[in-house]
């Protein structure tokens, strides 16, 4: 198992309530990319279930990774914090958009703001919330 490559950036890490594996094959099918899953067996871990995931990772035009969180770790709960998907390609971000509200819920509705562009805010079925817009195209 290995890391990754060198990043610049912070790379999102959510502990899941044992529902990692749903939750990063998930985000695989909407976003593509490689998806890759150790679960604690492998990683010769016994502080949790030796099927469940204890590290994750998505590596494509979204990156996330993620783990089952162990006896005693906090999950995911975020408040204050939106993942932000913004780009130019309208249909693509329109499509994550749907995706992402299915089975999840619509804070912020996808719509043209006042200022001309696009955006919107959808908290998805895992519990992480996106912020996703793009410009207006004549």
């Amino acid at each position: 198992m290995t890391y990754g490559h060198a990043m610049n950036w912070p790379l999102v890490y959510v502990l899941f309530p044992g529902t990692a594996r749903d939750a990063l094959t998930y985000y695989a099918s909407i976003f593509g990319g490689e998806l890759s899953l150790h679960d604690y067996a492998e990683m010769s871990r016994t502080d949790g279930p030796a099927d469940a995931v204890a590290h994750g990772t998505l590596d494509g035009p979204v990156s996330l990774a993620g783990a089952d969180a162990a006896a005693g770790e906090s999950t995911v709960s975020v408040q204050g914090v939106l993942l932000s998907l913004l780009g130019t390609d309208a249909e693509l971000l329109r499509g994550w958009y749907a995706a992402l509200a299915d089975g999840g819920e619509e804070i912020d509705a996808l719509q043209r703001r006042p200022w001309g562009d696009w955006d919107g805010q959808v908290r998805d079925r895992f519990g992480l919330t996106w912020l996703v817009g793009f410009p207006h195209s004549e």
